[in-house]
């Protein structure tokens, strides 16, 4: 019987590494009807949408965590990115601002999130600083440069960020719009031979600089991306809440806890922690299975203490199983 289990589980393993997805869509799945029982409307288009639209900001910062892990880092700094670049889009943009400070203000929003990217990747790929120290330092640098530009919540943001973002394209969501991009442009970037450095430079980065990949570079590059792909998470951001909040990544005494929701949606989707193994669809749907715990969280007026214990369990999880399943497959040889 116990010889069973173990090859069950080892079995279960084996196929959902191969499906990494499986898992978060059921788990999608489930939290989409569990909304529903919670929320008769939930499936109303006009909610679909406006639920949609207060996703974005965790789906964004998914992509880019996804994109530091598959290469073999992580990135614990994309909540004070946000929180940076939300005050400094905010602040450019000033009063009444013309259609060449709104495209300035947003210039400089991108720019300051890439550079913060390219700070911790020099440190990490270059100095070859310990990845989750280097950026759970940095992004405290970057949540006090947000509070040096804005000391307080302010700010007047023009109302053409509002109608871009609910905007209905040929007479589809911009939510839907935008994640079909990133899908799109994610598999063409994993044909890419950046893609295929990407997964080789994650899974084993030794045979892959033996083999001629530049290991260095690319990791490098995924923190420039992350921190590129986190600033367009502080932009959907400034769109949903309409002003400027230093403090809105969550970078507090507490921990950075937006990057922590954005690490659990990675592992849920299937993504390994330890790199070179997952796939972005995966990581989305579990970015948007943790958006809709946070809704039967609330609706359901469940201790927000929950949220936390859960993604700390998911954490755990996503560590031990693999070493479990190695250990048991040493014993039953």
């Amino acid at each position: 019987m116990k010889r069973n289990n173990r090859d069950l589980l080892s079995n279960l393993w084996n196929f959902t590494r191969r499906q990494p997805y499986i898992f978060a869509l059921v788990l999608l799945l489930t939290a989409i009807v569990i909304n529903y029982f919670l929320q008769p409307n939930f499936f109303r288009p006009r909610i679909l949408e406006s639920n949609l639209r207060t996703y974005l900001t965790l789906i964004f910062l998914t992509v880019a965590q996804t994109i530091v892990i598959l290469g073999g880092g992580i990135d614990l700094s994309v909540g004070g990115i946000v929180s940076l670049v939300n005050v400094v889009i905010v602040t450019a943009l000033g009063t009444e601002p013309g259609a060449g400070q709104i495209a300035l203000a947003l210039a400089l929003g991108l720019l300051a999130g890439t550079a913060a990217g390219l700070l911790n990747g020099i440190a990490v790929a270059y100095l070859r600083f310990q990845p989750i120290v280097t950026t759970f330092a940095s992004a405290y640098v970057f949540a006090g440069l947000a509070l040096l530009i804005m000391q307080s919540p302010g700010g007047v943001v023009p109302v053409q960020f509002s109608e871009v973002y609910r905007s209905r394209p040929l007479g589809v969501g911009f939510p839907i719009w935008v994640i079909a991009i990133i899908l799109i442009v994610w598999g063409w970037a994993r044909s890419t031979r950046f893609g295929r450095y990407l997964f080789s430079a994650g899974g084993n980065p030794i045979s892959a600089y033996v083999t001629g990949v530049p290991v260095p570079f690319i990791k490098m590059l995924t923190y420039v991306l992350s921190g590129f792909v986190s600033a367009l998470a502080a932009l959907m951001l400034v769109m949903t809440i309409n002003s400027g909040d230093p403090l809105i990544g969550g970078v507090t005494a507490y921990g950075p806890s937006i990057t922590l929701n954005s690490i659990v949606a990675v592992v849920i989707g299937g993504t390994a922690l330890s790199g070179g193994q997952g796939s972005m669809a995966g990581s989305i749907i579990g970015a948007l299975f943790l958006s809709l715990l946070l809704s039967i969280i609330s609706f359901a007026n469940v201790d927000n203490w929950w949220q936390v214990f859960v993604n700390g369990i998911i954490i755990v999880l996503a560590l031990a199983v693999p070493g479990l399943v190695q250990l048991m497959r040493g014993r039953r040889s």
